[in-house]
């Protein structure tokens, strides 16, 4: 690598980079195509019946018949593994369609990955013939051959001899999930209502406990996380409506609050109809309520148009609408480095529009105090940790700061003040609900949080910043007993599929070391041994090829590797940051650098990748090396 081929890379990255920039001077992005999403839109649509949604629909399933894997499975994103909870849906999604016979092969393939020898084979728009009065298909008791590497072994491990009878699917299903059924239970109902098993087989949910007051929720330690009241309410209504309990206490408070809960629904639905901007989730809402033949319930009308705005010319369903406030508080700081990347007029231009995005008043669904961010400018979105600490670093990073900027930050500090858990750590979306992973705090939440309340403290009056300090120290603590032996963190909302687990700990690391190495920059009371400690894991981490994989060994990606660089730019560790450069750079002057990798996780561990992240991880890597010292 020549000295000069840093410069000229970040000066295509950077230009890639504001190439992306919209008409209204911020940035979208685009989430990549999901097939789960696809089977779940394709799935409500056909419960809602309508004659006019055929075509979306069939352009749906063949989207899923074109992207099938070749072990006859589908992962999250067109890139990913295989894996039994997209697969079942996806499958699901055929027999919901009555398209089994037009897609004979397809649903074959599916049957089998998931272990059977067969789906019955039966003529155009006839449902699958049902064994029993349970409404399960036919299956046969071979077990799962897997020479080929697919992922389903090491999702289902049931000890079957049938990974795809309808007992052993449920179970595989429940046991990845574990306590929480936030998608479990969803996922068995698509299966209920695609034909391929019996409503027996689905869990209950006690919808009944959303008609009491909000405040409680924490505290009841409910089978679903924070953000999963709409599925608690409809999917609980549903399985209740086709397996009543036999309780006879329980069935009377569930049928008495039928009606109330279903107006709490209706109260925390956004006005475009998506439930969190998330087509799945509002998918599986639109389902249940049309299986208890409420079609034409205001909320399944608007998650139905909901789901007709959001499909794509090619037949598909994203994860997401978009993650527009979390990309461009992201390529702010990517540009950070760069004092001329970004004009004056652009500058405010951002500064309008992230200001313009901060809540102002309590959200309608998790109750959210004023003062937090959310992922995206719509309707959908929920004030959350990770996205509010983004907001309040970029807009220090776009420059001097004027009073609605200071009193916005300000309140965003005291949003995530408020939001610290009693373990010192940083949640998601809501203070205290720790009874499953996805509420609980997280050490890539505390960094980024601890980033900037730091960043933040000299424009706090107190006693703000009194408490800002104390919550650095908590958060401080509660980083050191998260760091592992091997001086690692893991993240929440970032994974691998080729690591154990699915884990990320080079991203967790990544960014607790770029929040430890700038509280060291700031002369702020920064844990010099936990920073050696991570700073080192990341060097010794650092693949043979000069790049970074989530997991030792990996294929090494743009955006795990530019995580890297960026986080050890500035430390002892010279010779891996000039290995990792070495390594963008030559990607990005030979055109290979574009491709996003499925490394980010969307509720419930769906995979997704977005076509911005290697351009900004890259942006800022390479920012980072070539800024002065």
């Amino acid at each position: 690598m020549k000295s000069e081929d840093v410069p000229v890379a970040l000066g295509l990255a950077t230009a890639a980079l504001l190439g992306e920039l919209t008409a209204d001077g911020h940035w979208v992005g685009e989430l990549s195509s999901s097939a789960l999403s696809t089977a779940t839109a394709v799935v409500a649509l056909a419960q809602l019946g309508r004659e006019a949604d055929g075509d979306m629909i069939r352009r749906g399933l063949g989207w899923l018949a074109r992207t099938q894997n070749a072990d006859g499975g589908w992962g999250d994103t067109v890139q990913s593994k295989s894996n039994i909870s997209t697969t079942a849906l996806c499958w699901a999604a055929f027999g919901a369609a009555r398209a089994d016979g037009e897609f004979a092969e397809v649903v074959q393939r599916a049957g089998e990955a998931l272990g059977s020898t067969r789906v019955p084979r039966v003529g155009r728009g006839v449902p699958p013939r049902r064994t029993s009065a349970t409404g399960e298909l036919e299956m046969t008791d071979r077990p799962t051959e897997d020479a080929s590497g697919s992922a389903f072994r090491r999702d289902a491990e049931t000890n079957t001899r049938d990974a795809c009878a309808p007992r052993a699917l449920a179970a595989a299903i429940a046991a990845r999930y574990g306590k929480d059924r936030t998608f479990s239970v969803p996922i068995l109902m698509t299966l209920a209502l695609g034909g391929r098993i019996g409503w027996e087989h689905v869990m209950p949910l006690p919808f009944e406990l959303a008609a009491l007051p909000h405040q409680v929720f924490g505290a009841l330690r409910l089978p679903v996380v924070s953000y999963a009241l709409p599925a608690l309410i409809a999917i609980g209504q549903t399985t209740h409506h086709h397996r009543p309990t036999r309780n006879p206490l329980t069935h009377f408070l569930r049928e008495r609050t039928r009606a109330r809960t279903l107006r709490v629904l209706a109260s925390i639905q956004p006005e475009n109809g998506g439930f969190l901007e998330a087509v799945p989730l509002t998918s599986f809402v639109t389902m249940s309520l049309a299986a208890m033949g409420l079609a034409e319930h205001p909320v399944a009308r608007k998650g139905a148009e909901f789901l007709r705005a959001s499909a794509r010319a090619d037949g598909s369903w994203a994860i997401d609408t978009n993650l527009a406030t979390w990309v461009t508080t992201l390529s702010i700081e990517a540009l950070a480095a760069q004092p001329a990347a970004l004009s004056p007029e652009q500058r405010e231009t951002l500064r309008a529009w992230l200001l313009g995005q901060q809540y102002r008043t309590e959200h309608r669904s998790t109750h959210a105090a004023p003062g937090g961010w959310a992922w995206t400018d719509l309707p959908g979105g929920v004030p959350d940790a990770d996205d509010t600490a983004g907001a309040l670093l970029a807009l220090l990073a776009l420059g001097a700061v004027d009073g609605p900027t200071r009193a916005a930050g300000r309140a965003g500090v005291r949003w995530l003040l408020d939001l610290q858990n009693g373990d010192g750590g940083i949640p998601t979306f809501c203070r205290g609900w720790g009874a499953l992973p996805f509420d609980r705090s997280a050490p890539d939440l505390t960094a980024h949080a601890l980033r900037a309340w730091s960043a933040w403290l000299p424009q706090c009056d107190e006693p703000l910043k009194t408490q800002a300090a104390r919550g650095l120290a908590r958060a401080l603590a509660y980083l050191a007993r998260t760091q592992r032996a091997d001086g690692s963190w893991l993240p929440l909302w970032f994974g691998n599929e080729h690591a154990p687990d699915d884990e990320n700990p080079l991203y967790g690391t990544a960014k607790v070391v770029a929040a430890l190495r700038e509280l060291r920059d700031r002369s702020t009371a920064c844990p010099e041994e936990m920073l050696r400690t991570g700073v080192r894991w990341l060097a010794t981490d650092q693949n043979a090829d000069g790049g970074w994989s989530g997991v030792r060994g990996g294929p090494s990606s743009v955006e795990e590797t530019a995580l890297a660089v960026a986080a050890l730019a500035g430390t002892a560790e010279v010779a891996a940051v000039e290995s990792g450069a070495r390594w963008l750079t030559e990607r990005v002057l030979s055109g290979a650098w574009r491709e996003p990798a499925p490394i980010g996780f969307y509720f419930a561990k769906l995979w997704y990748s977005e076509h911005l992240y290697p351009l900004i991880f890259t942006a800022a890597a390479l920012g980072r090396v070539a800024a002065p010292r």
